[in-house]
């Protein structure tokens, strides 16, 4: 994989670039690569112990046996070896007993011991299980399964505080904690008292359905609040439409707001429409108005309605925290309020309103209200930064923007000992491999404890191996941003060369994208399917390609760079388009998915800037602002001139009728969180 090296790049990761061929200068800090041969003989014999058709180790040759990652073949053996194991102590559970003796601290031991305990449970073996059982290896079943053994081998002293303590907890429990349960039920310990406590927790924790069905456990008249309660959450509207048909209002007042939440957060309308006849009905308290006010607002402002400064106002000062402020200030410059956006920053903590976000809009507020000396001296204040904000300082201040990078001195020594030490081999070869997973187990173990110096040369060594999410995670762990060279790699130039050729975007927009989108992973996959350097939907893929008039991908196709970038940048280029040609909005709808934006445009023409401050979900806008840093960052290391960022400064227009992605598409599937 070639990276290409921009001028000012030359100086900083003309090494790394070098580093990623063989016999490249800096080879040396590399550790020797396996053979081809022995490489795939581990791979056929690890697909073969995990498919369950293995031979064993009798004829692994010598240098398998010498291999770096044959303790993974070793442990992939016994583990298909118990799940055939039969129900008494045999000669697997020692090959599993010697095996994480061998290797108890490594990586390559966690997943093997989780599984031993597994089979040790499963057969009953309940005294095996408590001395094989580490803390380092628990899980939610595990330590389910961990207090039945102790039921079962009169391991007693203590145990009912113990279930009782993993009994009282909002999360979903496995069905393996059931038996510890019944113990307890059984000596009369799990009272009435613990199963209201839990169903609250559950409340509490916006869990109602699940707190729903553990108070259907208590007396009918105990349980009914609690029924209600859940009600309230799973159908405010219903709910809050019988309290408003039949006060007075017999519900829990920490419900009602949550509930009052909830619709507001989701139907800000109906919510404004039932303000008023809900306190008649209700009464509430001053504090239980301001705290229904205040969620109203939210609502609103997140649905950028004029109406939420009214609400904002109706806040007790006592329940007006740095939250509702940002919130405040944003619907303020939504409506133009520009005096009200000053003094919601003034009222901000002195930590929040050192933010550059906030010395920002302060410096916004200053110039909407004729003050362009301290409009000045605070956008000034911004320049030393290396963000969104600070370039769109340099923008309002008609200047170029200089990125502050600092270079991160590669050491040759340390570089040569890390790449020699074991964690770090069987990661690299692991990544050879295609276990990505376990190489990240080994990179991780393999920083533990390491000095500050040789953790930061690390991300060279991470660089160096094209393991760019390694590297980059890496060295934000250790406060380490601005080492440009290093952590704004240009990987894939062939594929992101023919996306711009194709889309017209620009080769910095794109790649942008890519660090944004997948740290450069070609492979990666999110839990509902979206793939690649991309990240894309196999259907929005689909889609796009047919606009393109590119070839129908498949599955595979979509985890192919090449393909991958083209589609990815055709779909940018076409949210893009359907956004009047602006940036902000096209972005916005790769994330978040057109038909929210397509919600979220003004009714009026509205600056940009305060466009993406008012974007309601939290990593949406987080996504608009760093994109648009990323893109700078690369066209700037590309050209090694200065940028000019005023483009940032365009407006946002009203909805029109245009052309690209249906409206239902959304180009991935992170969550996208309220607020």
């Amino acid at each position: 994989m070639m990276l290409r090296i921009s001028p000012l790049k030359r100086v900083t990761a003309l090494v790394i670039g070098l580093c990623l061929h063989p016999g490249a200068a800096c080879a040396q800090t590399q550790p020797p690569g396996a053979s081809a041969t022995v490489r795939n003989a581990f791979t056929d014999a690890y697909e073969a112990a995990r498919a369950g058709d293995d031979t064993g180790s009798v004829d692994d040759s010598a240098a398998l046996r010498a291999y770096p990652l044959y303790p993974y073949l070793q442990a992939a053996r016994i583990e298909q070896a118990l799940a055939e194991a039969g129900g008494q102590w045999d000669a697997v559970d020692q090959r599993a007993d010697r095996f994480l003796q061998a290797h108890a601290a490594q990586p390559v031991a966690l997943p093997l011991r989780q599984a031993w305990l597994a089979s040790l449970a499963d057969r009953g073996l309940w005294q095996a299980f408590l001395d094989a059982f580490r803390k380092q290896a628990a899980t939610p079943t595990l330590d389910c399964l961990k207090l039945t053994a102790r039921t079962k081998t009169g391991a007693t002293d203590g145990l009912a505080a113990a279930i009782v303590e993993q009994w009282l907890t909002p999360d979903r429990l496995p069905s393996e904690c059931e038996a510890a349960f019944d113990w307890l039920r059984a000596r009369g310990a799990l009272t009435d008292d613990l199963i209201e406590r839990r169903a609250r927790l559950l409340l509490a924790d916006g869990r109602a359905k699940l707190a729903e069905a553990v108070a259907k456990d208590l007396p009918e008249e105990r349980a009914a609040p609690l029924l209600s309660s859940a009600s309230m959450l799973l159908d405010p509207q219903a709910s809050i439409d019988a309290l408003i048909a039949a006060p007075p209002c017999l519900t829990d007042p920490k419900m009602l707001v949550a509930g009052w939440t909830k619709l507001a957060t989701n139907d800000p309308d109906a919510a404004l429409a039932r303000f008023q006849a809900l306190l008649r009905a209700c009464s509430p308290s001053a504090h239980e108005i301001s705290l229904l006010a205040q969620a109203t607002a939210f609502g609103l402002a997140w649905d950028r309605r004029p109406e939420a400064l009214d609400f904002f106002a109706r806040i007790q000062p006592a329940d007006v925290d740095d939250y509702t402020l940002q919130w405040q200030a944003r619907a303020a410059m939504w409506a133009g309020n520009w005096p009200l956006v000053a003094r919601s920053i003034g009222r901000m903590s002195a930590e929040r309103r050192e933010h550059s976000a906030w010395r920002y809009w302060a410096a916004r507020a200053a110039d909407e209200l004729k003050d362009p000396a301290d409009a000045h001296r605070l956008y000034q204040s911004l320049l030393p930064d290396d963000n969104y904000y600070s370039a769109m300082a340099a923008a309002r201040l008609h200047r170029y923007v200089t990125p502050h990078e600092r270079q991160l001195p590669r050491d040759a020594a340390r570089l040569r000992d890390l790449a020699s030490r074991g964690p770090f081999i069987r990661a690299r070869e692991l990544l050879a491999v295609g276990m990505r997973t376990e190489a990240t187990r080994e990179w991780q173990y393999g920083l533990d404890g390491l000095p500050a110096e040789a953790r930061r040369q690390s991300i060279h060594l991470a660089a160096d191996w094209g393991w760019y999410d390694a590297a980059v995670s890496t060295a934000t762990d250790d406060g380490i941003f601005y080492a440009y060279g290093l952590l704004y790699p240009e990987p894939y130039p062939k594929g992101v060369a023919a996306a711009s050729a194709l889309t017209k975007l620009d080769e910095p927009l794109i790649y942008a994208l890519l660090r944004q989108e997948s740290l450069f992973y070609a492979k990666t996959a999110s839990p509902a399917g979206a793939l690649g350097l991309t990240q894309l939907l196999p259907a929005t893929a689909r889609h796009i390609a047919r606009v393109w008039h590119q070839r129908r991908p498949t599955r595979g196709d979509l985890l192919d760079p090449a393909v991958n970038i083209r589609l990815g940048a055709a779909t940018l280029r076409s949210l893009i388009d359907a956004f009047n040609g602006e940036i902000a909005p096209g972005l916005a709808a790769y994330n978040a998915g057109r038909g929210n934006v397509e919600h979220w445009l003004p009714e009026r023409r509205i600056d940009a800037d305060v466009w993406i401050e008012n974007i309601p979900y939290n990593e949406t806008r987080a996504y608009v602002r760093r994109v648009l840093w990323h893109s700078l960052v690369f066209k700037w290391l590309d050209t090694g001139r200065p940028q000019n960022a005023r483009s940032w400064l365009s407006a946002v227009e009203p909805p029109q009728d245009s052309a690209g992605l249906k409206s239902a598409d959304s180009p991935n599937d992170r969550p996208k969180p309220t607020g």
